[in-house]
């Protein structure tokens, strides 16, 4: 592919001119178009509107199980058989202590996860306090995943002080009834709405991976891009056992990168987060993400590990790209856990393997 055609990606998006559905299926899956080119690009625009910065949030599984949906891609779902620990509402105690945790590991924002189709207005209220004390004693971001809310919740929420409402839309409209029964891809947009009806900024992205087409992945970007989301989680699914969706195509490096450069491309203002399944997808090629990326998660998602905060930081680091935190001392982050690589030396039996013992 011709330098003019990365050039002319990186032009369009910083003139916020959309890309043609054409062009994106050929950044998605163009045997001609070169991944690093290509990743350059995406950088162009990614340190255009973030430098070479990058944030981290860590997410805190507040109540897990118990739900009623039957996302196929969840192990909390009711139709999953994963083995997982489900457990009600943590204590508010635990909940501030966490925050306090995630603030003084430098996380730039607090995530508060909750299983369920949705708060009860007892639940949001509850929900509310909790995000004004955090928020009164830690200078750190909060945002809530909490399932379908309406204007009325979400007016509660704001006035707490909620900085971002988290609803992923997931895949497209047409592919959504393929992933869930019990709710609609509408509900999730009409969540979103009722946020930025009454100010909350939205976090909201995709799952790649559940069997949908490069033309789903494409329509959710455009989406997205309608709405304006302040931030763009991009998951790649996790075959997790007992889930409906336990068996889905497999996802190469070179495939999740362009997806993440698209998405870049698409919305080239927003924080895109390369979430759920880096460590898994990326393999080896986790660090590129950075290029179009500039957030990532620490300490694992919701029900699976992941990278622990001082290995993601290190990578970070190494990379050449910097940390926006909240800790004051950004080079004592997370120094204490930093692991010591002494140098190992080969043993004989490794030296000469075919002698006997």
């Amino acid at each position: 592919m011709k330098t003019t055609f990365y050039h002319e990606l990186t032009t369009t998006s910083l003139q916020d001119k959309l890309l043609s559905d054409a062009c994106c299926e050929k950044i998605l899956a163009g045997s001609d178009v070169e991944l690093l080119p290509l990743l350059d690009a995406a950088y162009q625009v990614r340190k255009t509107y973030f430098q070479n910065e990058v944030q981290l949030h860590i997410l805190n599984n507040a109540q897990n199980g118990y739900c009623p949906e039957d996302c196929g891609y969840c192990a909390q779902a009711s139709s999953a058989t994963t083995d997982i620990e489900a457990y009600p509402l943590k204590p508010d105690a635990e909940i501030l202590e966490e925050a306090k945790r995630a603030y003084e590991s430098g996380a730039y924002r607090y995530c508060i996860v909750m299983s369920g189709r949705g708060p009860s207005p007892k639940r949001v209220s509850h929900l509310a306090e909790l995000i004004h004390t955090v928020k009164t004693r830690y200078p750190i971001e909060v945002c809530l995943s909490a399932g379908l809310i309406d204007i009325e919740s979400a007016h509660t929420l704001k006035a707490a002080g909620l900085d971002r409402l988290n609803h992923n839309l997931n895949t497209s409209e047409a592919h959504y009834p393929n992933i869930c029964s019990t709710h609609t891809y509408q509900d999730r947009m009409e969540t979103l709405q009722a946020a930025q009806t009454v100010g909350i900024a939205c976090c909201s992205g995709v799952i790649v991976g559940m069997g949908e087409g490069t033309d789903d992945l494409i329509q959710v970007a455009k989406s997205l891009r309608q709405l304006e989301v302040a931030s763009l989680p991009v998951n790649f699914f996790l075959p997790i056992s007992g889930t409906q969706l336990s068996e889905t195509p497999t996802l190469t490096p070179d495939y999740c990168l362009r997806v993440l450069c698209l998405y870049r491309f698409l919305n080239p203002r927003a924080e895109i987060r390369v979430a759920a399944g880096r460590e898994h997808h990326l393999r080896s090629m986790e660090v590129m993400a950075l290029y179009p990326a500039n957030s990532m998660f620490i300490d694992g998602y919701l029900n699976a590990e992941g990278s622990t905060a001082s290995r993601t930081v290190e990578m970070i680091k190494d990379a050449g790209f910097t940390v926006k935190t909240n800790a004051e001392d950004v080079e004592q982050l997370n120094q204490d856990d930093i692991e010591k690589r002494d140098v190992l030396l080969k043993e004989l039996k490794v030296l000469r393997p075919r002698m006997k013992s």
